[in-house]
């Protein structure tokens, strides 16, 4: 009889033949169930939600008269954009950076977003949260 529990030599093989971005997806989703926020995947329209996730790219759209910041946020079962109205960047939010977001779900041009989301710089991807 083994010691070794049941599933562990099948998600240790499973570790080791996954992509990359499967691993990191799952890592992502594993954190949000952990800081008990919604899976982006999950969210409804003008809702409020909370959501994690890593920032996948960060945009400065220049408008006529108001500067935009866009930045899409990825937590392994989807991703959002977040919209700062009025900001050129915010220090710290770079890609690659974990941050935690909370505001009303809307759709703008089809792709889902929040606008001057509440935020809380989380750190690195695979840094732990305390």
């Amino acid at each position: 009889m083994s010691s070794t529990k049941p599933g562990v030599l099948r998600r240790l093989s499973d570790r080791l033949t996954s992509p990359a971005h499967e691993l990191e997806a799952a890592e992502l989703r594993r954190e949000s169930e952990q800081l008990g926020v919604s899976h982006i995947g999950d969210v409804a329209q003008r809702t409020l939600v909370t959501v994690s996730g890593e920032v996948r790219s960060v945009t400065l759209r220049p408008r006529d008269e108001t500067p935009a910041l866009d930045v899409e946020l990825w937590d392994g079962s989807d991703s959002l954009h977040l919209i700062w109205l009025g900001r050129r960047r915010i220090a710290g939010i770079v890609p690659g950076i974990k941050i935690q977001a909370t505001g009303r779900v809307t759709k703008q041009r089809k792709v889902t977003t929040i606008f001057n989301p509440a935020y809380e710089i989380l750190g690195r991807v695979g840094q732990a949260h305390e």
